[in-house]
């Protein structure tokens, strides 16, 4: 065909390139900055008609070691998730590069630095250097579809999963992108090496073996990529800039007409020869990469410390987004190097939505623990977070998504009392469940609330695993049904909650509160829709 021009967010273009390379499925549970690849295929008439499998998943584990069955199985899958929710899946991730794939599989991870919409700064390329696995990381859009249909031939050619990291700016900035020729599906062919895949240690010693084999191999890809190349300059100062930063430092060089030599990585394990010979020839080296001070730090044990600028010693900020700015700063020692942009509309705190259910449940909640020494609330990820912030502060602690029912259990341990956790509906099923087992099995005083809006709905109103099915789950893990209260979160019902919250502190055991009540922003797309 000929090639086609869209205009797409960077999510939209991993998609587009993902359905063109022929994948059979794509497995995810939202997270910012990552949801929208997986919403458009799941709306993509094309992904629809080739019968393109895109439910959302119970969590990141699960949606990984699916799509490395669909890979056992012969056909191509894609893998999405932010940067937290790679530490879900790691223990399958990093299992599977010593198992190796048959279909092609691809890990999409979107990291956030500047911590946009995340509790850290987390850096992916971590991962790819400990897993030993191939690494791809697109500096602009166009290249981020190159890089989705050339990782899914090289996973093939390899045998192994292939990462692309992408950060929020390029999740969620928009281009004009050209596609090229689609290509088929995979035949159902699954593997017929059963050893491969069983990881006694036995097996697992000789597939570890050959995994650490396969890195001369990697580096050799990398050495030759098209992704990893030189941009020629004048003078004895050069500067190495990965993934997006090379967007920055192009941008600044060409703008201050500054001609500095760059040498731009996308693709990974390092390019050794090429980053030696570039290094040598130049007396300072500025290292530009979005994230953490990876690629500085491990280059300064390879070279002489003083040759190296970044990140480690302060020429660019340690962290947050790198920007033109910034690099401009580090590049001509300037401290404005570009126009203010005026304050056009005043900063505003976050807030619930105005007749958002969670807060009806936060003002019950706190009435129902005013009679008690003791008013500590454990928290969870979603839109009840900001349950911490007035006029509400509600919750004590937000760590990681599950984190509010076992914290709850072990403060309970410690003998506080009365030990309260709030969670979602799609975070209790993502990675509470587990924590409430171990409740039940404990007998622990404590009380879950379950804020139930029957949706995924601070990334966008995705579907919740548990909906319609929270009471059968309790019960399913050992909570007493008559301990099980199911609550309504309106004004009008204020005393009557109170009364049922304060029932559940009471009680010497595991209570569970469903506070249910659909979220106010699905339910008015809903009535549009009508």
């Amino acid at each position: 065909m000929n090639k086609e021009r869209e205009l797409l967010l960077g999510a939209e273009v991993i998609a587009v390139a993902a359905i063109d390379e022929g994948i059979s499925g794509v497995y995810a549970y939202p997270g910012t900055p990552s949801t929208e690849i997986t919403t458009y295929i799941q709306e993509s008439e094309i992904a629809g008609k080739k019968k393109i499998r895109s439910n959302w998943s119970a969590n990141e584990k699960t949606a990984y070691e699916a799509a490395l069955g669909m890979s056992y199985a012969g056909k191509r899958s894609l893998v999405c998730m932010k940067h937290v929710g790679l530490n879900v899946a790691a223990d399958a991730f990093i299992n599977s590069a010593v198992t190796g794939i048959n279909g092609g599989l691809v890990l999409l991870v979107a990291d956030d630095p500047s911590m946009h919409s995340s509790q850290n700064e987390q850096d992916t390329r971590f991962y790819g250097k400990y897993a030993y696995l191939p690494l791809l990381e697109p500096s602009n859009q166009q290249e981020a579809y190159h890089c989705v249909r050339y990782a899914f031939n090289l996973s093939e050619e390899v045998k192994l999963p292939v990462i692309i990291r992408i950060t929020t700016r390029l999740s969620h900035s928009r281009s004009v992108i050209e596609r090229t020729a689609p290509v088929d599906a995979n035949q159902l062919a699954p593997e017929t090496d059963r050893f491969k895949w069983i990881l006694l240690p036995a097996i697992a010693r000789k597939r570890y073996n050959g995994l650490l084999d396969m890195q001369k191999k990697l580096v050799m890809l990398s050495e030759t990529s098209a992704f990893n190349r030189e941009i020629p300059g004048k003078g004895d100062f050069g500067i190495i800039a990965f993934g997006l930063a090379f967007n920055y430092t192009m941008e600044v060089n060409s703008t201050h007409q500054l001609n500095i030599p760059v040498l731009k990585i996308s693709q990974y394990p390092l390019p050794e020869k090429t980053i030696k010979d570039f290094c040598n020839r130049y007396t300072k080296v500025l290292i530009a990469e979005e994230g953490y001070p990876i690629y500085e730090e491990l280059l300064r044990g390879f070279f002489d410390n003083n040759k190296f600028s970044g990140r480690l010693d302060g020429t660019l900020p340690r962290t947050g987004e790198l920007s033109p700015d910034v690099v401009a700063k580090a590049l001509l020692n300037e401290t404005k190097v570009s126009l203010p942009i005026p304050e056009i509309v005043t900063n505003r705190p976050p807030e619930l939505c105005q007749g958002c259910s969670h807060r009806d449940l936060y003002e019950a909640l706190n009435k129902a623990l005013e009679g008690y020494a003791n008013k500590h609330v454990f928290a969870d990820i979603g839109c009840y977070t900001l349950g911490a912030l007035p006029p509400y502060n509600a919750i004590n602690t937000c760590v990681d998504m599950g984190a509010s029912v076992t914290m709850a259990k072990g403060a309970s341990d410690a003998g506080l009392h009365p030990a309260v956790a709030v969670i979602g509906d799609s975070t209790f099923t993502h990675s509470g469940i587990t924590g409430l087992l171990d409740a039940v099995n404990d007998k622990t005083p404590m009380t879950l609330i379950i804020s139930d809006n029957y949706t995924t709905a601070m990334t966008g109103g995705q579907d919740s695993a548990g909906t319609n099915k929270l009471q059968q789950i309790c019960e399913g893990i050992g909570v007493k049904r008559e301990h099980i209260h199911t609550i309504v979160p309106l004004k009008k019902n204020l005393e009557e909650n109170i009364a049922t919250l304060k029932s559940a502190f009471d009680y010497e055991g595991v209570s569970v509160i469903l506070a249910c009540r659909e979220c106010i922003q699905t339910l008015r797309r809903k009535n549009l829709k009508k």
